[in-house]
């Protein structure tokens, strides 16, 4: 069985550029070394670039089948690592599918992290890969490469390109190297966070409980169905957290947009579930559950006293966001949630830290606009837009 996380390093060259192409791709148990799977394959006439990008193809789809959650992605080639955590943009056309399909496998895990590393760092897949440009070239096989121990960088040795979290899809564009996207049509995501129930207005740690909208919330969401019909007047579809105060701001959104839009119930959209603190406020939390408050605020993956972690939520979001851009690409979706799926989904698009999830506020009916696009990029247009409600003030 293979550990929740794995290392995975990978390489791909040809003989000429383009000439005699082929990959390797080698996927560890990041704490023993122990190399859990290996892939290679000649592909015939290709470039050095193509090669790479069907070598880290390769590593996730190894990963993937080995049922790994998280991937240490450890690459020698700048250009893959870099394009794949967003910093540069793909103008190769024909690199543009490879991406593509590289994104879609990083969707199906819960993290993956990229990482630069020096050739010498990467002996294995480089000799994988070289026997796959032999035999590509029709030259006889060399003496297979003995498997290695683990290529972490020794003890002060940091990598040049720090690793990078991806869940979903990539988390940035490359604001240094904008050009249009010719190829690909955006899948619009307008996230949306429900009207305000008793609970928000008395500021309650809300989770799972099927709390109502209250009177100013059935009013925000009116506003709120204006607003969408404006910024989209084509839409998809209109996903909803279960719970009746999502389910009650989607209704209206879908009845803004024409009444014929589908609206559908996502059980991954549910809040976060905050166990015992359910019901109580902050203060009354801070004074019954110190230590367990503290762990919580420092880390995503400690869950409330029965409840959820952060990490779970976003293992859910993270699935949400992936079928969302399967089945609906080029399209706009509304999805209508509460302040912890949104937050998540922010912090990954964003691709901020861990800090994020504490420093943002979302308002109730507040709206966030980010457009994902199949090779990868992401850009966020909106966070937390309450223009619509200012009337209700």
């Amino acid at each position: 069985m293979a550990p929740r996380v794995v290392s995975m390093e990978a390489d791909g060259g040809s003989r000429g550029n383009p000439g005699p192409a082929g990959y390797g791709a080698v996927v560890r148990d990041p704490e023993t070394g122990e190399v859990l799977a290996e892939r290679s394959e000649s592909l015939g006439t290709a470039t050095n670039n193509v090669a790479e990008y069907q070598g880290l193809i390769a590593g996730l789809t190894a990963a993937a089948e080995l049922g790994a959650a998280e991937v240490d992605v450890r690459m020698d080639s700048k250009l893959v690592v870099e394009q794949m955590c967003g910093r540069w943009q793909i103008k190769h056309p024909g690199l543009r599918p490879l991406a593509a399909q590289a994104a879609a496998l990083v969707g199906r895990f819960s993290a993956v992290r990229f990482s630069w590393i020096p050739r010498e760092q990467n002996r294995h897949a480089d000799a994988l890969a070289n026997a796959a440009m032999d035999a590509a070239a029709g030259r006889p096989p060399a003496t297979a490469a003995p498997a290695r121990p683990a290529t972490t960088p020794a003890a002060g040795q940091p990598s040049t390109t720090p690793a990078a979290p991806i869940i979903g899809s990539d988390p940035a564009t490359a604001p240094a190297s904008w050009e249009p996207r010719p190829t690909f049509t955006a899948t619009r995501l307008i996230l949306v966070r429900h009207g305000e129930t008793p609970y928000t207005e008395q500021r309650r740690y809300s989770g799972r409980g099927d709390v109502p909208l209250s009177e100013r919330g059935r009013a925000q969401v009116r506003a709120t169905g204006t607003r969408v019909a404006e910024l989209a007047p084509s839409v998809a579809a209109v996903l909803s957290s279960p719970l009746s105060r999502c389910t009650a701001t989607a209704a209206s959104i879908a009845e803004a947009l024409g009444g014929d839009v589908p609206v559908r119930t996502e059980d991954d959209l549910i809040e976060c579930d905050f166990g015992q603190w359910e019901g109580r406020t902050f203060a009354e939390v801070r004074q019954q559950w110190p230590g367990e408050m503290d762990a919580w605020l420092a880390s995503p993956r400690i869950a409330p006293p029965g409840g959820e972690s952060f990490t779970q939520v976003a293992e859910r979001a993270h699935r949400v966001i992936s079928g969302l851009l399967t089945a609906y690409p080029g399209e706009t979706v509304v999805v209508v949630s509460h302040v912890s799926p949104i937050k998540l989904m922010l912090r990954d698009a964003l691709a901020a830290g861990d800090g994020f999830l504490h420093r943002l506020f979302l308002d109730a009916a507040g709206i966030s606009v980010l457009d994902m696009w199949p090779d990868g990029g992401v850009a966020v247009r909106t966070v937390n837009d309450t223009a619509h409600l200012a009337s209700l003030d």
